[in-house]
């Protein structure tokens, strides 16, 4: 069964140094090896797939999300704007935006994109 397999969320770029600039030097990621398709990059107990392709950006989706405890979302998203990380809002159905945050009870949320438009958030809930 699939369930048995570790999954893995894999994302477009058009040009493959620049991602790797964004994701090394913005986000702070280290390449944990190329791989045939791009680069591998470790989070947490995970990694991701980053490669090239002519379908880079197409999804209007969110691609990764990164779960942050409660107690490192705020110097999270602070580090994230100190490296020109730029928020996105939206119309959402419940919630308000603080200063591009979405805060819905104990759950923070902040979505950004790549420079290619793959969509990427940081959030906690609760218990996070």
């Amino acid at each position: 069964m699939l369930s048995d397999f570790d999954a893995i969320p894999v994302l477009a770029v058009t040009d493959l140094e620049k991602a790797r600039a964004f994701y090394e030097t913005t986000l702070g990621f280290t390449s944990a090896g190329d791989a045939a398709e791009g680069v591998m990059y470790r989070s947490g107990g995970g990694s991701f797939l980053v490669y090239p392709s002519g379908y880079a950006g197409t999804n209007q989706a969110t691609a990764i999300s990164f779960q942050l405890s409660a107690d490192r979302f705020d110097a999270e998203v602070a580090d994230l704007r100190d490296r020109g990380v730029g928020f996105q809002t939206f119309e959402v159905p419940e919630g308000t935006w603080q200063d591009g945050v979405l805060v819905s009870g104990e759950m923070k949320a902040a979505w950004f994109a790549d420079p290619d438009g793959n969509i990427l958030n940081v959030e906690t809930g609760a218990e996070g």
